[in-house]
């Protein structure tokens, strides 16, 4: 099972919006016959790559697959369906199927043909790897990971005039930004706000070099439409900039449109965008996982709205004052991390978990 994940890791970035899955099949004598893995553009999924790769070889063994294999027909047929046509007798499943629609119907079928099915393996594991696919195909809108850089107090930039405008302002050292391009490259999308533009000129971009299938789509909240004309953002957008707003601004509008900038006029609240419908409006174009690179006022307004799914804050060691930016503010009652996860980046650390499970609200 283990190499079963390794294999599903390989389809990270570049089988979303199906769930990264991986396959090993050992034959009847327990020696590896085949594996796979599932890559959207490929179509076939992790079963019957193995299925392939092992041949005759798959009859009376047992197949380890990251996920239930599938008891319907959509790009392809049922994953189920194929095990047994093979002659398959085990299966080990890490976790069902997280849309309570399906989940249970693969392994009963298999079940039904004289498999036998056992489930539960690695499934930590396995549910962490699909935790954004778990909340999309539930609630149709992505995973909210929320990314800070932040200081040991807090502070996410030094105080008004020791910052020049457009020009990127480090908080953390280079093992903790090589680390935030890996959590682009797994997401399908990247959040920020346009004070963030306006400030820090950012690029926003996947620049890990590793491969995926969709463009990072990079989405502005900019509810008054004040994006900068010459910014990196604009400069570089070939539809794969979002920007999210409540302006009607027809010229403005044209003028962003005509640079390669998708505007998306979207519904209020106090002025400003919903962020619930710009939720839905990403789910609906596929978008499993949304990481978010905001600052002090989106920060606390998704926490505070219970908006966010996950959490990693990256720490540096220095301490800039209580002038300086904070990363929230006025959040009560407090946001607890439970079951935190404590990494080191060079010089830096981070505090990463869980706030919401994706898969708890699927067993509901």
């Amino acid at each position: 099972m283990l190499r079963a994940l390794e294999l599903a890791a390989q389809g990270i970035s570049l089988c979303s919006p199906n769930p990264v899955v991986g396959c090993v099949i050992l034959d009847k004598n327990g020696a590896l016959a085949g594996e796979g893995w599932h890559e959207y553009e490929r179509r076939d999924h992790a079963e019957v790559v193995a299925l392939r790769s092992a041949g005759d070889r798959a009859r009376g063994g047992t197949a380890y697959v990251t996920l239930e294999p599938c008891n319907h027909t959509g790009r392809t047929g049922p994953c189920s369906e194929a095990l047994i046509a093979a002659g398959v007798k085990r299966v080990v499943a890490a976790t069902l199927d997280p849309n309570s629609l399906t989940a249970g119907r693969g392994v009963r079928r298999l079940r039904e043909a004289g498999v036998v099915v056992e489930a539960g393996l690695c499934e930590a594991e396995a549910r962490r790897m699909n935790e954004g696919f778990a909340k999309w195909i539930v609630t149709r809108r992505p995973l909210v990971l929320m990314k800070v850089a932040m200081t040991l107090d807090g502070r996410i930039a030094p105080p008004a005039g020791h910052h020049k405008q457009r020009q990127p302002y480090w908080i953390t050292g280079e093992a903790s930004r090589a680390t935030v391009q890996t959590l682009r490259w797994m997401a399908d999308a990247v959040l920020t706000g346009v004070d963030t533009v306006i400030e820090d000129d950012p690029m926003m971009t996947d620049r890990s070099g590793m491969p995926r299938r969709r463009p990072l789509l990079r989405v502005i909240l900019d509810s008054a439409l004040r994006m900068p004309l010459d910014s990196k953002l604009v400069k570089t957008a070939n539809q794969d900039v979002m920007v999210a707003t409540v302006s009607q601004d027809q010229k403005r509008i044209e003028a962003l449109t005509e640079r390669g900038v998708r505007v998306e006029v979207l519904a209020s609240e106090a002025g400003r965008v919903s962020l619930p419908k710009l939720f839905e409006k990403l789910g609906a174009e596929c978008v499993l996982t949304l990481l978010t690179e905001t600052g002090t006022r989106l920060n606390t307004a998704l926490l505070a709205g219970g908006l966010v799914d996950r959490i990693k804050i990256f720490c540096s060691p220095q301490i800039m004052g209580s002038d300086a930016v904070p990363a929230f503010r006025g959040l009560s009652p407090a946001v607890n991390l439970e079951h935190a996860e404590i990494e080191r980046h060079g010089n830096d650390f981070s505090v990463s978990a869980l706030l919401r499970d994706p898969w708890s609200e699927a067993a509901r």
